[in-house]
């Protein structure tokens, strides 16, 4: 059994060991060399394999990806097997990595890294859950080979591990944390959060070589279209120009799908964002085709934006070139976390509802439809997530005047958040039914067309397809009833609810089948189990993470076809089929019908002691856990608060900030109205407690530039944080009126808002910066709205279709040409600002 949660104590040093797979990459391979065993002079093959690692060696065979037969490209490096131990000594935590458990890998010091430094790393990089990133800078770790730069990636055995061991990682790392020296009481005054949310949808006219300055008199693009040009292509996503993630290649003329959605989360100060689209081919290394650039210093805050993006290749000193466009839909949050003392009105108001009463609020009233999750994940800290789910099930199906037919069929409240329960507890569930069967799948290139309509042999070829159709219905099925067993306890105690609702609820109808009357109980609960959760994940792995990207569209068809087989035997009516074809699974359908009913019957009874693993692994765990609430009760507020909470690495007081925002965004027309109704009494106190926290962070950011610009004269301060680029992130400090009705939708941010022009906190001159801490509600200068300039692309769709001849030729899409600092004195700009955010 692997051991990941030991523990050993001498004196004030403690150690935690675990066992996990470390990604190594070609060029440091050479660093792995071991003594050779003696040999003739000639066995040269010997030498080469014992260099670079024998796959068929049981110590360096490494484990198996998650996904296998892919099209992706290589990541040119090998996975091996490694203990990691971290060792705290005093004030500084080491973290040493052996490999084969006697080679010393590399040292990283802990303790002299960021938190955001140590982040969960994107599957798309090698195909494998469950991996953590950990960027060690120049001078913070020591390695094998002193020229290698890459960050460590770590594989761990289980969900669970990973979660655990990023929270104990980042109990040693320093938080961003603003304000230490001022506000020691509580270790600081707020802290820092952000995330990009990117989605590459597709590209068009990859390859075609076009300069900008093709344009015709009235400024529009004057050339015609250019010929497609067929190439397989994939996109490398970088942040402040480090790998964050990719996507799958794509074979494509001109014209590559791939709609793959990449969550980089918990990020450091960014600068921008590059989407590199690499050509692979043949017996060469990929080349790089072009680069979209996004400035996320100017990238507007809490909005997604959609569109087609400029690819562009460096040319001439003059102008770069245009080789393309990639269609993507990109949000970027940046948010102000204060203490969670801050938070206390806000949360008591939260909790005197069940939250979803609060989003039906949010939706009907102010049209806000995106804090679902961060709703129900202050619920699940506060441990009443399901009891409030299992409260609005009842009132639903009590007032409900839909008949069984139709009843949980709507897109509800209800129905959402259950949906968003099954994801978040359902993850490993998920996987396990349907994972390893749709990725054998896509694998084999399985195409199945049993409709004589859509083959070229007719009916003859079409039986074959019905045959294979119905074999890998039965994979399907096998996989998804052997694991009945694993469905999650919370799930169980929903689906438990559902069925004894519909049981009550229908149980006198006038329905004259006996049978249906009786099969309505197992509908409910098939109707969230399948409809809503395992079918779309058959239709659809990508969303899902059981596969990257979109499969090929035969293979799409074919689990469009088991999807439907799935769901007319989770229906329990193996007699009714819309098409004529679909007929022959008759039989398949009436055999598995008694086993369905069973499968229902066990992921819809709780379970009253449900430990998934090993006994052992929950206690080797549960010791790492005591050793972090045992550090943390030590640390100052915003430190501890800074580690998230296991088992689900929540973050409460995050979680309240981007609600808080989001409210205030979308609260502006809802109090322009004619005045909230005496009914809305309750979200009228919510968008208050919401104005009331935006007001405290607006004053802890005055009181925090106030103090520093009367020490910046005396005093040179070293930041732990160094600024990524010279306009770094500029908090706006709209004051907020004396009642929400009146007050503007302005928050702390750094970067245009969507409506009018903003009010910053920091002004044009320094003289004018100090502000009574007591009065954050004044404003102190005005700025105009960033005007942004933008390259030009070749279709008025296109982000940034205004062209300027004089713009600079750099290859970033958005250029501000305004700013609320003096730009003639970049050293106080720099100063000023860094000052303000950096401490």
């Amino acid at each position: 059994m692997e051991s990941w949660g030991e523990i050993e104590q001498s004196g004030d040093s403690k150690e935690f060991i675990v066992s996990a797979q470390l990604h190594i990459s070609a060029a440091a391979a050479v660093a792995l060399r071991k003594p050779l065993n003696p040999r003739k002079k000639g066995d040269k093959r010997e030498s080469v394999k014992q260099l670079i690692g024998n796959v068929d060696d049981k110590k360096l065979k490494e484990k198996s990806s998650w996904l296998s037969g892919s099209k992706g490209p290589s990541s040119r490096g090998q996975w091996r097997s490694a203990t990691c131990k971290l060792s705290e000594q005093g004030d500084r935590c080491l973290l040493n990595i052996y490999v084969d458990e006697s080679i010393m890998w590399c040292t990283a010091y802990i303790h002299l890294l960021n938190q955001t430094d140590i982040r969960e790393a994107s599957t798309s990089l090698f195909f494998r859950k469950d991996c953590l990133s950990i960027h060690c800078a120049a001078g913070k770790r020591w390695a094998a080979s002193s020229s290698l730069e890459e960050p460590i990636y770590l594989q761990f055995s289980s969900t669970n591990a990973c979660n655990t061991w990023l929270a104990l990682l980042r109990s040693y790392a320093l938080p961003e944390i603003y304000g230490r020296w001022f506000f020691p009481a509580e270790g600081g005054s707020y802290r820092m959060w952000r995330q990009v949310d990117l989605t590459v949808i597709q590209g068009r006219n990859l390859g075609n070589n076009k300069p900008f300055e093709i344009l015709d008199e009235d400024g529009n693009d004057s050339a015609s279209e250019p010929d497609p040009i067929d190439l397989d292509v994939y996109c490398e996503i970088l942040l402040n120009e480090t790998l964050c993630a990719r996507t799958t290649v794509k074979k494509g003329i001109g014209s590559p799908q791939w709609h793959e959605i990449f969550v980089l989360s918990d990020l450091p100060p960014f600068e921008s964002l590059d989407i590199r689209v690499r050509r692979e081919e043949k017996h060469f290394k990929p080349s790089v085709l072009g680069t979209v650039r996004i400035a996320l210093n100017n990238f507007r805050r809490g909005e997604a934006v959609e569109g087609w993006f400029p690819v562009l290749q460096s040319g001439s000193i003059a102008s770069d070139i245009q080789v393309g466009e990639l269609r993507m839909k990109i949000r970027v949050d940046e948010e102000i976390i204060l203490p969670y003392s801050a938070y206390h009105k806000l949360l008591k108001t939260f909790r005197a509802r069940n939250f979803l009463d609060w989003m039906s609020d949010f939706e009907t009233k102010l049209k806000l439809k995106t804090i679902g999750w961060q709703m129900m994940a202050i619920s699940i800290a506060n441990n009443t997530a399901i009891e409030q789910v299992q409260e609005l099930a009842h009132r639903e199906v009590d007032s409900s005047q839909s008949s069984h037919t139709t009843l949980f069929r709507g897109n509800t409240i209800l129905t959402k958040i259950v949906e968003l329960c099954m994801k978040y507890y359902g993850k490993a569930f998920l996987e396990a039914s349907v994972g390893p069967v749709i990725r054998r799948l896509i694998a084999e290139k399985v195409a199945i067309e049993a409709d004589p309509m859509r083959t070229p042999k007719g009916a003859k070829e079409a039986e074959k397809g019905l045959e294979l159709l119905i074999y890998w219905c039965q994979e399907f099925w096998k996989q998804i009833y052997s694991v009945r067993e694993e469905c999650p306890p919370e799930i169980r105690r929903l689906f438990c609810t559902i069925r004894e609702l519909v049981e009550e609820r229908f149980s006198s109808s006038g329905s004259s089948a006996i049978q249906a009357k009786h099969d309505l109980r197992w509908q409910g609960v098939s109707a969230f189990c399948f409809l809503r959760f395992i079918v779309p994940a058959i239709l659809n792995p990508h969303l899902f993470h059981l596969y990257p990207g979109l499969p090929s569209p035969p293979v799409q068809r074919s689990l469009t076809l088991i999807a439907k087989v799935i769901q007319s035997l989770a229906n329990l009516n193996h007699t009714v089929q819309k098409e004529e074809f679909m007929r022959g699974v008759k039989h398949f359908l009436a055999e598995n019908s008694p086993a369905m009913v069973d499968y229902i019957v066990v992921v819809s009874t709780p379970v009253k002691d449900f430990r998934p693993g090993k006994m052992a692994d929950w206690h080797e765990r549960s010791n790492v856990i005591n050793a972090l609430k045992l550090r943390a009760s030590s640390m100052p507020i915003l430190y501890r608060e800074s580690i998230p909470l296991l088992p689900h690495t929540l973050d409460v007081p995050r979680q309240l900030a981007i609600v808080t925002s989001a409210v205030i965004r979308h609260s502006q027309a809802y109090f322009t109205e004619d005045g909230p109704s005496a009914e809305d009494k309750e979200l009228h106190e919510f968008c208050a407690r919401c104005f009331e926290v935006e007001e405290q962070a607006l004053q802890r950011v005055s009181q925090l530039a106030a103090q520093l610009s009367a020490n910046q004269q005396r005093r040179h301060f070293s930041y732990p944080y160094p600024s990524t680029s010279s306009i770094s992130a500029q908090p706006s400090s709209p004051g907020p009126p004396s009642s929400p009705s009146s007050r503007r939708a302005d928050r702390p941010a750094t970067a245009p808002d969507a409506e009018n022009s903003r009010i910053r906190l920091v002004p044009e001159s320094t003289n004018n910066l100090a502000v009574p801490p007591s009065s954050p509600s004044h404003p102190i200068a005005f700025q105009s709205r960033n005007k942004l300039l933008h390259f030009k692309s070749s279709s008025t769709d296109s982000i940034g279709s205004r062209f300027a001849k004089d713009a600079p030729s750099s290859p970033s899409i958005l250029v501000s040409t305004s700013s609320s600092v003096d730009i003639d004195d970049p050293k106080r700009k720099r100063g000023l600002l860094r000052g303000i955010w950096r401490r």
